[in-house]
């Protein structure tokens, strides 16, 4: 990301007015609008590639060539999480429950983690995102994004923290299992949960049904490599398009107060690629118009990146855009200067540009 100009100013404007304004011209071009055929064939094709893979599943027999099978199914998983994120944010129907419902059922059922430990989750991490202390994704885990809390990591785990650029994207292919365990222990102890029992259904008909019909059907030795194969092409695509979104970009400090629309657009990265590279990350490539109107149809957010654009341009913020290969690029050198525990060279100075005065 690129430093912003010395000569930038503080909008005279309201911060507020700015994205009243950026709002009035978005719904004005109509992007707002429902999308249900679209959605409904987006749905089709994914069931129609369910069904096929099924039918390859019972229809090979006990070859290796199920693994390549394995591999379209997580594949078919990645592309229904993106459905069932779509739908928690309210874009498939006009009816916040029945996004409800089709979000709780691809998420537990289809892809086995729950939609209640996701929803809350995500919905800090939109409304404070890459903030010290408030955005869950950048808490301190298996890996870490602020300096600070470097030095406590000694041993083993010192060991990882310090390569965990290099480190990223091997972990990554244990991003599926890990999503299933905690899904499985926000059920099992989330007495708060809303619709605990049906995703406690939901979560055992996937977690034990699925594993059951595989051995069924391959033996215990081929479904266990089944399994394997499918975990791992989840976890490594699904990580791989959430990480050029945010990772990198600017953090704010937990006391910092910027308003809506900067706080929203200098901590996004939107990913430059084709239709191809769209549809591969569920519209999540435009990042930064999702981030503004997380309601928006993900179909439409291409058709809203010209609008975003030239309106940051206008106001003077800097729209961060990459190539994909770049983006990668960038999270690994990043997680790998913050692994070594140097001060985020982006955190706070381009923030603080921006600060409501």
């Amino acid at each position: 990301m690129s430093t912003p100009s010395p000569t930038v100013r503080p909008p005279r404007q309201r911060p507020v007015n700015d994205f009243l304004e950026l709002s009035r011209r978005v719904k004005a071009a109509g992007l707002m609008a429902r999308r249900p055929g679209w959605y409904a064939a987006r749905a089709a094709v994914l069931a129609a590639g369910c069904a096929g893979a099924g039918a390859l599943l019972l229809s090979l027999g006990r070859t290796p060539w199920q693994l390549a099978v394995a591999a379209l199914v997580g594949v078919l998983f990645t592309q229904a999480a993106f459905l069932g994120h779509d739908a928690a944010h309210q874009q498939v129907f006009t009816s916040g429950r029945r996004n409800e419902q089709l979000s709780r059922v691809v998420a537990n059922l289809v892809v086995g983690l729950s939609h209640g430990w996701w929803t809350r989750k995500h919905g800090r991490h939109h409304a404070h995102p890459n903030t010290l202390g408030k955005d869950g994704d950048i808490a301190t885990g298996a890996l870490v994004f602020d300096p600070t809390d470097v030095p406590a990591r000694t041993g083993a785990l010192g060991w990882v923290t310090r390569r965990q650029g290099w480190l990223f994207f091997p972990m990554l292919t244990l991003e599926g299992l890990s999503l299933h365990v905690s899904a499985v222990r926000t059920v099992a102890g989330g007495r708060d949960l809303p619709g605990r029992t049906l995703e406690a259904v939901l979560l055992a008909v996937r977690l034990l049904g699925f594993p059951a019909l595989l051995v069924t059907v391959l033996g215990p030795a081929l479904a266990a490599g089944f399994l394997a194969v499918q975990l791992v092409v989840f976890g490594v695509y699904l990580g791989a398009t959430f990480a050029p979104n945010h990772k990198g970009m600017p953090l704010i400090g937990e006391r910092e107060t910027v308003d809506f629309l900067r706080r929203q657009v200098l901590t996004s990265r939107n990913t430059r690629g084709g239709r191809v590279t769209t549809w591969a990350m569920g519209g999540l490539n435009h990042q930064i118009e999702h981030h503004l109107f997380p309601r928006m149809p993900s179909v439409n957010l291409r058709h809203a990146r010209p609008l975003v654009r030239e309106f940051c341009a206008e106001r003077g913020i800097p729209y961060t855009e990459t190539g994909l290969v770049e983006a990668y690029g960038i999270v690994v050198r990043y997680l790998n200067r913050v692994g070594l525990g140097e001060a985020d060279p982006f955190q706070c100075p381009v923030v603080a540009r921006y600060r409501p005065r």
